[in-house]
């Protein structure tokens, strides 16, 4: 199938961008990378009135890391796209590895080079990679509509399945994902049924490690994806690490907190003890992979501020 007949503005200025937004109203959806709109589009599951496409708006492409205009912070912009965070952009730390492994998991390379970090969050597909990113490194979410600026926290901001808190009117510009401390270590895995597939069950960990990898977690974020509406926290799978050292007993443990946490649904792809299983592996995955990154781990440079 083709798309139905729809309008279509390209602004070049964020402000330009809400008040076309504004004048198209509900029927009116923002055209960023287009890898999960158009598709839909095609098959005539959506059938938006205007398409507002953003792609060239220089605002939405910085990336920005840690200063005066947002201390403590990396700043992403919302039409960053997937394969900047791959390959390019120079975020250091646990936070670059996290942004990075993820990265690599969404889709082909067609579609890294197209889809964007924002486009993804505003998407809200609870097995996508990066809101499971944001979750786990407890991101604000930047938005700007008609009535003015707002900074919305992550835990508010994925409601449910493609739902978000932003408004019919409103852009998502930019996101501020804290610098983890010098010491945190990040990891990513997923299952999926083939490679570029969604994820089934994913996990995003951050864990900050006193000393050497043999120290005890002293914080910890565990964010999981394909287990609920949305990404959410496993919180039992955070008290098994607290205090304790990250070594293979500790990791185990984790891993069986967080399927023993999880209310799993079957569906098509997996039964409840199967998808139990899949908590369990890619949480410990997750954890070996942090355990095993080191400390101070930098990307190369490449996107502009």
């Amino acid at each position: 199938m083709k798309p139905a007949p729809v309008d279509y503005v390209a602004p070049r200025t964020v402000a330009d961008a809400v008040a076309a937004l504004a004048d198209g109203g509900d029927d009116a959806k923002v055209l960023a990378g287009g890898q999960s709109l158009l598709p839909t589009m095609a098959m005539r599951l959506a059938r938006p009135s205007l398409l507002v496409d953003v792609g060239r708006i220089p605002e939405l492409r910085r990336l920005a890391l840690d200063g005066p205009a947002h201390p403590g912070a990396v700043r992403v912009g919302a039409g960053i796209r997937h394969v900047e965070l791959e390959r390019g952009a120079h975020v250091p730390g646990a936070l670059g590895a996290l942004l990075r492994t993820a990265a690599g998991h969404i889709g082909h390379v067609p579609i890294r080079t197209r889809g964007t970090f924002g486009g993804s969050l505003a998407h809200a597909d609870p097995a996508a990679e990066w809101p499971l990113v944001a979750l786990a490194a407890d991101a604000t979410v930047h938005a700007t509509g008609p009535a003015g600026d707002r900074a919305i926290p992550v835990g508010a901001f994925f409601e449910t399945v493609f739902t978000t808190a932003l408004a019919p009117d409103e852009l998502l510009v930019a996101v501020d994902l804290p610098v983890p401390a010098p010491t945190a270590r990040s990891g990513f895995a997923e299952v999926s049924r083939r490679a570029g597939d969604f994820a089934l069950v994913a996990c995003a960990v951050l864990v900050d490690v006193a000393g050497d990898v043999g120290g005890s977690v002293r914080r910890a974020r565990v964010a999981l994806g394909g287990v609920a509406d949305r990404p959410v926290r496993c919180a039992a799978a955070e008290d098994a690490l607290v205090g304790r050292p990250l070594g293979a007993g500790v990791v185990e443990a984790a891993g069986a907190a967080a399927a023993a946490a999880v209310e799993s649904r079957g569906d098509l792809h997996a039964g409840p003890d199967l998808r139990r299983s899949m908590v369990a592996a890619v949480v410990r995955r997750a954890l070996l992979a942090a355990r095993d990154t080191p400390v101070g781990t930098a990307g190369p440079v490449g996107v502009p501020a």
